[in-house]
């Protein structure tokens, strides 16, 4: 059974390695190498790295659907998609005898699309997954074929979480395309789904409760990332906890500045703890290392987003 492996970022790597260790990869697809850093030099996706350290020819087209020849030329019986970031049309999906099978961070059909992993910790979900499903010409839409669930974790951010996702999937791919190579394959129509759309970055609004506040801090950890200003300091946010709070303040502003106590925010409900903080043009650091320099006070009042 000969795979063409398509993925894109670092949460695809541990799927192709396991796809690679036990079939024949015959071939990755990839995005093109894009600019990164402050000098924009054009740097290969995680995923193409992988692919040569493990000696795997790469075709990066820039739309597939104009190169679907060179990707017909590897002769191969089936794909993987793993996070690849382009949808396939009915004729690529068509060059595989065997089909397109599909790793997603969802238990689908909840949270289809772009952002599957923020989506779940917005929501408040207590678990999410992993679903590998067959692909078909909609968004997320094809039939599943394996389904686990991962608990979400109290202190998990979406970088954390996504890692722990990305091992999960690479065992749930093991197991698939063994199953999906001696034909033991029964697969389950997903019903009607919730789509979510990719995440941008986002000023904190502390008039909601500090369950909210924290779930938005995290789900956009590391990146697009959510901020907080005061003044004129911004403050980006790469991890909070809510905790309880029964003081009379107004949502924003800061109970507690300290070395010892670190950076606790009022919210409508609760409070929050900035647990690890970044001012612009600074290093993320601890929220108790920030507040050791004095750049907020008990008593300050971070602003709300502008309506």
């Amino acid at each position: 059974m000969k795979i063409v492996f398509a993925g894109t970022p670092e949460f695809a790597v541990p799927c192709l390695k396991a796809a690679a260790q036990h079939f024949d990869v015959a071939c990755v697809l990839t995005q093109p190498d894009r600019p990164q850093g402050r000098k924009r030099i054009p740097a290969p996706s995680p995923v193409k790295a992988a692919a040569q350290e493990l000696g795997i020819p790469v075709l990066q087209p820039e739309r597939l659907r104009n190169e679907l020849d060179a990707l017909a030329a590897v002769g191969a019986d089936l794909m993987v998609t793993c996070a690849y970031g382009q949808i396939l049309t009915q004729q690529a999906l068509d060059l595989f005898a065997m089909g397109v099978w599909n790793v997603h961070a969802s238990l689908l059909p909840k949270y289809r699309g772009a952002a599957p992993v923020a989506a779940a910790i917005l929501a408040g979900e207590r678990e999410t997954g992993v679903t590998i499903m067959r692909t078909d010409a909609g968004l997320d839409t094809g039939d599943m074929f394996l389904r686990e669930a991962l608990p979400i974790e109290e202190e998990d951010t979406c970088g954390t979480l996504t890692i722990k996702l990305s091992f999960l999937g690479a065992r749930l791919l093991t197991e698939a395309l063994a199953r999906i190579e001696r034909g033991d394959v029964t697969l389950t129509p997903q019903g009607e789904g919730t789509l979510c759309r990719k995440t941008v970055r986002t000023q904190i609004d502390f008039s909601r409760s500090a369950r909210q506040v924290s779930a938005l801090i995290r789900a956009l950890s590391p990146a697009p990332l959510a901020y907080a200003s005061a003044g004129g300091l911004l403050l980006n946010c790469y991890h909070a906890r809510a905790i309880a709070d029964g003081t009379d303040a107004l949502p924003g502003t800061v109970l507690t500045a300290s070395a010892k106590e670190g950076v606790i925010v009022k919210c409508a409900e609760g409070a929050v703890r900035l647990v690890e903080v970044q001012p612009a043009g600074g290093k993320r650091m601890a929220d108790t290392a920030f507040a050791n320099g004095g750049r907020l006070k008990r008593g300050d009042r971070f602003d709300q987003p502008a309506l």
